[in-house]
């Protein structure tokens, strides 16, 4: 009623927001202060139509009365004897900061967590006695704590101070230095073009593969290298936790000591895919022919592909069937589905 009627702070809220408020605080649960939300009883019991309840409820929101607690939905909950049942609604009434301001009360905390610890002391009206109280009130803080004990007699109290958590170093092995959110991005890139090409790993997410991949990412190796590293591990079954199986692999992999310098006649084979001299030539002549074979691409290639390519969609599957990885850069997933659902269709137009 203070923030309808005497503060006035919402111009379009007024009697039927305050029935509607009224609604809610009789079926509020007062120990939790939450409410179901009730739409549909809520306006049969203030004769109200439900858009009305609904703006209403939302002028009470923006006043700052009610926050959500959950968000209803139509999932069938699946109750006992009951065909159907839909996930409710649930709001919690809270106090906007601008009522206890203006009544003056302590408060600690925000937002739905915010609590009131102390109220204005009326002043004593000293007149009688000819004595005035000469400190003038000031006003209190907004995070003042009130002077009580906060441990029972029967609990001991900690008085010891925390101490300030080490920071995370790389000394051990395995570990990466501190990332920039650009480095971040650019890790889960490569972990994007990495994962195709190991089988055990499709189910592990891409932030948790770079994560793990941070020790190779470090030491400058592609995206075609690591996954050439870890193809070499000829993993025939599939770990719970690739992550967590490859962090582990690369720390016992390098807390080995490197072997001696041998022959290369000797161990032919006994190199990684990174170590290996053939293996780099190859992909040494593999970039510079796909350089001369096109130019790089630029996004306004790939803006002007995925304007005007609904038309040759023929095209773009057949090139999706030829080079997929190439085609979803060039043209986009959306492009790329439907043409690939019209060709699949039988029909290859005029």
């Amino acid at each position: 009623m203070w923030l309808v009627e005497e503060a006035g702070l919402h111009p379009k809220a007024g009697e039927t927001t305050l029935r509607i408020a009224h609604d809610m605080a009789e079926r509020m649960d007062f120990t939790a202060g939450t409410v179901l939300y009730d739409l549909d009883g809520t306006a049969a019991r203030c004769a109200l139509s439900r858009a009305t309840v609904k703006r209403h409820v939302g002028y009470l929101r923006e006043l700052g009365a009610l926050v959500w607690v959950r968000h209803g939905s139509r999932r069938n909950l699946r109750l006992p004897g009951r065909p159907y049942a839909g996930t409710a609604t649930v709001y919690a009434a809270t106090v906007p900061y601008v009522y206890d301001r203006a009544h003056g009360n302590r408060i600690d905390g925000r937002g739905f967590r915010a609590r009131v610890i102390g109220m204005p002391v009326p002043t004593a009206d000293n007149s009688a006695t000819g004595r005035q109280d000469r400190r003038g009130r000031e006003p209190q803080s907004l995070r003042a704590h009130p002077r009580t004990r906060t441990a029972d007699g029967e609990e001991r109290c900690n008085d010891t101070p925390r101490r300030r958590a080490r920071p995370r170093t790389a000394s051990r092995p395995g570990n990466s230095t501190p990332r920039s959110p650009l480095q971040v991005a650019a890790d889960i890139r490569i972990a994007a073009q990495v994962r195709p090409h190991l089988p055990w790993a499709q189910s592990e997410g891409l932030r948790r593969l770079a994560h793990a991949l941070r020790p190779l990412i470090d030491q400058g190796v592609d995206a075609h290298d690591i996954a050439a590293e870890l193809t070499s591990w000829w993993i025939s079954w599939r770990p719970a936790r690739p992550a967590a199986y490859i962090t582990a692999q690369l720390r016992d992999r390098m807390a080995i000591a490197p072997r001696e310098a041998l022959p290369a006649d000797v161990h032919a084979h006994t190199a990684g895919p990174p170590e290996n001299a053939a293996w780099q030539a190859w992909l040494r002549q593999r970039a510079a022919a796909s350089e001369l074979r096109e130019p790089q691409r630029t996004d306004e290639d790939r803006r002007h592909a995925r304007l005007y390519g609904w038309d040759n969609w023929t095209e773009i599957a057949d090139h999706y069937a030829t080079d997929p990885d190439d085609a979803l850069d060039l043209y986009g997933t959306r492009l790329c589905g439907y043409a690939v659902k019209r060709a699949s269709d039988g029909w290859r137009g005029p």
